[in-house]
C-alpha cells in the first residue's frame, strides 16, 4: 500500500464549491503512479527490458462525503485482484481523521508499450503486487 497526502486547492473545486470529480481521478492516478515507481515499474519506462505499463479499462467509483477547499486528504492505493493480463487497483481517499470519502476500483490491463497489446503479468510483478493489498473495509 502507498499513502499520498494532498491538499485541496481552489483549482480542484468546481462551481458547487467542492472537489471536482476529475480531481478525484487525478489524485488517485498520482498515487498509483507513485506506487508503481516505488516498486520499480515506473509508468512508461522499462523494467528489465520490458516496456510494460498498466492502462485502465474499467472503473467503478463511489463517493462517501463532500470534500472542500483546504482539506488535507490521504490517498491509499493497493491491489484488489490480479488477473492473467490485468490488475485491479483499489484507490481510497480519506480525510486525515480516517473518514473514507471516495473509493474507486480500476481494472487495468498490462500493456506492452511497443506492441500496444495486453500481455500476461510477469511472475516478478505478480509477486510484488500481491503484497500490496489494502485492509478490508
Amino acid at each position: 500500500m502507498v499513502m499520498v497526502r494532498y491538499v485541496v486547492g481552489t483549482q480542484d473545486c468546481d462551481a458547487l464549491g467542492h472537489m471536482n470529480v476529475a480531481r478525484y481521478i487525478a489524485v488517485c492516478n498520482l498515487a498509483g503512479s507513485d506506487m508503481l515507481r516505488r516498486i520499480g515499474w515506473p509508468p512508461g519506462e522499462s523494467n528489465a527490458g520490458r516496456r510494460y505499463s498498466f492502462a485502465a479499462v474499467n472503473m467503478h467509483s463511489e463517493f462517501f462525503g463532500e470534500v472542500l477547499e483546504g482539506e488535507t486528504l490521504e490517498t491509499a492505493v493497493g491491489i484488489d485482484t490480479i488477473g492473467t493480463k490485468s490488475a485491479t487497483f483499489d484507490n481510497r481517499i480519506y480525510r486525515t481523521d480516517g473518514t473514507l470519502v471516495f473509493r474507486s476500483l480500476w481494472k487495468s490491463a498490462l500493456m506492452d508499450l511497443d506492441t500496444r497489446h495486453a500481455v500476461a503479468v510477469p511472475e516478478d510483478l505478480r509477486n510484488t503486487l500481491s503484497q500490496l493489498k489494502l485492509p478490508a473495509l
